[in-house]
């Protein structure tokens, strides 16, 4: 993966372009009026201090070639609608993590989720060609665990108490996956077809 490169992902329904700290604006009406979004969120971005962090985060994450950044932009409406990104990059070995991953309100349960993550996931297959990709969650994040599940995740197992909460309680975190050879036999088509009935 060419880190340097601006990788848009779209069809008619989303685009998927590279985060920028020019995005700033267009985030901050999220990070003041939303703070609900990030209560699972090993990164907090409610406030402007806190989106800054975000932002600079995410975006030195690229520059050390270790994630790849997007900001989701409903095509519907033509505006911002969250972010998204690969992580944990491992060209080596074949693998990455797709998360971090984020919606207002107004875009949450549209299926622009689905969208989302049918565009990243025939990226890492199809044009990085990567064997797995790995999700994860806090594992009391319901509403999450249920979309990756919807999408076609096999659970592989809970990591527990592997990090901390925002209130500082520790969190157990519960890992997911999609291997290549699963999306090429049946995640891809049956993606595919609960995004044709959306």
């Amino acid at each position: 993966m060419d880190f340097k490169q601006a990788y848009i992902l779209e069809n008619d329904k989303v685009q998927l372009r590279p985060l920028a700290t020019t995005d700033f604006d267009a985030l901050l009406p999220f990070s003041l009026n939303e703070p609900e979004i990030w209560q699972y969120s090993l990164v907090q971005a409610s406030g402007e201090e806190q989106l800054r962090n975000y932002l600079k985060l995410a975006l030195d994450g690229r520059a050390l070639g270790k994630e790849y950044p997007f900001l989701v932009i409903d095509k519907k409406t033509n505006r911002t609608a969250g972010c998204t990104r690969f992580y944990d990059i491992q060209p080596k070995d074949k693998c990455l993590l797709l998360g971090y991953t984020w919606y207002g309100k107004d875009f949450q349960g549209t299926g622009l989720n689905k969208q989302c993550k049918y565009l990243l996931l025939n990226f890492a297959f199809e044009t990085l060609g990567m064997e797995r990709v790995e999700f994860r969650a806090d594992n009391d994040n319901k509403r999450s665990i249920a979309a990756m599940l919807s999408i076609g995740c096999k659970v592989e197992g809970v990591l527990r108490s592997n990090g901390f909460k925002p209130t500082g309680e520790r969190r157990d975190s519960i890992v997911l996956s999609i291997l290549k050879t699963e999306w090429e036999l049946e995640v891809k088509e049956q993606l595919k077809n609960k995004l044709a009935h959306d």
